[in-house]
């Protein structure tokens, strides 16, 4: 986790390095100032000596002065430090997401991902700085006042060899108990986050069907759960303090009782008692600051496995060696393809698919929920890998292409449309950041947007909020299809995109489509057969097998699936796959 964690510090190295340096400067100059204060008492004030007063009092300023100027650069150059460590964790999990597969990011919450990105970095940010400053600062305080506490009276600063094991044991103890409630605090973390992400984003669902008080009791919940392990975490790290302040006036007793003993029998002088005080201090300080180190420390540990676990996910899909830059045409072939999205799982999701598609043809896709229509399209531009036999695109399997290369000319607009806030040109530039804007019109005008999209207050220059918030279901579905098209793919894949918008609008878009791109492969996923009627051939699959493949004729005649689907349909009996046909 350490060198995982280390490798992000980067261009910060410089500033990880003052830090300690100006902090172990700091230190020198408090060691020193009890014993000149030592001498002013013992040398100028007990013998009236006015000069050795100011000689040593001016130095005593200096030291201060050089003190506090290496505390203000170590304050300086260990929050440079730490805050460049967290950007540079946040870049390394964002960039590393985005080479992640859909089997990857199956593996991670959203919420998840979005608490390691923030609370998880800040602590380890926190910890960070407070390791560069009070991990170098309180140990060499610690040992620097001990040896001169040593050098002053051996007898009296053996109280502090025993002060200093004591809690030493005790913060031990201490770490063990609180380490296992902070890892579960950060893990309540996700849960909180998770309920306010899946509240925002369902706001309108939310309200439509009046359920406020149900989503404010849900996260009440997750919020006392946070809240219930925060306090059994605190209540062990807070024994900390009463320990601390015990063995803090204990020492001082102490070494004041015995002390005043020693100057009595004149083996201890007034100016030596008082700089063992002053070390008293100065060792006691630093072990409240090891102390609360060690908690930081036991909380950013527990984050700390969490970014890591982030940082080193390998991606499951990757780039061959030498991969092939080039799509030849549209063909599709699957050959004995079977998938599992989990290998241990008995039942594979798709099972034995055999199937080839011209480059040109429209294929549609038909299936009722779970028949894994999705699974079967992802498979195409190698968004989860087979399990078992090959996916070829233009004669050349999947696997031996770039990845940038396969996914630009197979273009997929996925069943859940996400809109990215910008204007409309921007999120249309998604698929060819280079259009332009006659470009992104004429893709409009093929995915039936520019009817809605003249109408806006200010055209393709419009807003569009985050996720497409201002934008309805199938306006969001057309921008997303124009969006695919910019990238003039050889293979457009359309999972069940057109499910939001009426039938005359889906009609001129499969009309579009077979007139402008005749030469591009076109599999659509459909739960409406009108949508898919007119395709070359329909596929129909039934819980990962391929039921049936034919023209709309040959289905209604040979497949009974697909005939009674068809009837459903167009007699309104009822209505087939309510649930909306994901898979």
């Amino acid at each position: 986790m350490i060198k995982t964690l280390a490798a992000q510090i980067k261009e910060f190295k410089a500033d990880s390095i003052k830090t300690p340096v100006a902090m172990i400067v700091e230190v020198l100059m408090e060691t020193f100032i009890p014993l000149l204060m030592a001498s002013i008492i013992d040398e100028g004030v007990n013998k009236g000596d006015m000069k050795h007063i100011f000689v040593i009092g001016l130095l005593m300023l200096v030291m201060a002065g050089v003190g506090l100027t290496g505390g203000i650069m170590g304050g300086v150059y260990g929050a440079r430090a730490s805050a460049g460590f967290a950007k540079n964790l946040r870049e390394a999990m964002f960039r590393n997401i985005q080479t992640f597969s859909f089997a990857n990011i199956d593996r991670f919450s959203t919420a998840g991902l979005i608490t390691r990105m923030t609370t998880d970095v800040t602590s380890v940010q926190n910890a960070y700085q407070m390791l560069l400053r009070m991990c170098i600062r309180a140990p060499f305080s610690l040992l620097c006042a001990m040896a001169m506490a040593f050098f002053v009276n051996a007898r009296i600063a053996c109280i502090y060899l025993v002060a200093v094991v004591f809690l030493g044991i005790i913060l031990a103890v201490i770490t063990k108990f609180a380490m296992k409630y902070f890892t579960q605090m950060f893990e309540k973390y996700d849960e909180v986050n998770a309920s306010i992400q899946e509240n925002v984003s369902g706001e309108r669902v939310v309200k439509a069907y009046v359920r406020e008080a149900y989503e404010t009791e849900k996260f009440h919940k997750a919020s006392f759960n946070l809240y219930h392990m925060a306090i059994r975490a605190e209540r062990i790290v807070m024994l900390n303090g009463p320990v601390m302040q015990f063995t803090v006036y204990s020492c001082i007793l102490l070494i004041s009782w015995l002390g005043a003993k020693m100057i009595v029998a004149e083996s201890l002088t007034t100016g030596d008692l008082t700089a063992l005080l002053a070390y008293c201090m100065n060792i006691l300080m630093s072990l409240m600051m090891l102390s609360m180190i060690f908690v930081m420390l036991t909380m950013s540990s527990a984050a700390g496995k969490r970014i890591c676990a982030v940082l080193e996910e390998k991606p499951t899909i990757t780039n061959p060696e030498n991969p092939v830059m080039e799509v030849a045409d549209g063909t599709v072939r699957f050959e004995h393809v079977t998938f599992r999205y989990n290998e241990t799982s008995e039942k594979p999701v798709l099972d034995n698919i055999n199937l080839e598609i011209r480059s040109g043809e429209t294929i549609g896709i038909l299936g009722g929920t779970g028949s894994s229509k999705t699974s079967l399209v992802n498979l195409i531009s190698r968004l989860y890998d087979v399990s078992q036999g090959a996916v070829l695109v233009g004669g050349v399997n999947v696997k031996e292409y770039d990845l940038e290369t396969l996914r630009n000319q197979v273009s997929v607009v996925l069943q859940k449309n996400v809109l990215f806030s910008g204007t409309v040109l921007d999120n249309l530039r998604w698929g060819d950041e280079n259009a332009t804007e006659e470009e992104c019109k004429r893709a409009c005008e093929l995915a039936c947007a520019d009817e809605f999209i003249s109408k806006m207050p200010e055209g393709y220059n419009t807003w569009i909020e985050q996720g497409g918030a201002n934008v309805s279901g199938g306006q969001k579905q057309r921008l997303c299809i124009a969006r695919a098209l910019l990238k003039k793919p050889k293979v457009l894949i359309l999972d069940d995109s057109t499910s939001a918008v009426d039938t005359a609008t889906d009609a001129k878009i499969r009309k579009a489509f077979a007139e402008e791109i005749p030469g591009t492969t076109k599999i659509i996923i459909a739960q409406r057969i009108s949508s898919i009627q007119s395709a070359d051939r329909i596929v129909v699959l039934d819980e990962g097998k391929i039921h049936g493949v034919g023209t709309h004729e040959e289905l209604l005649e040979k497949d009974d699936i697909y005939r009674e689907v068809f009837e459903a349909q167009t007699s309104g009996d009822r209505d087939f796959d309510e649930n909306g046909g994901e898979a």
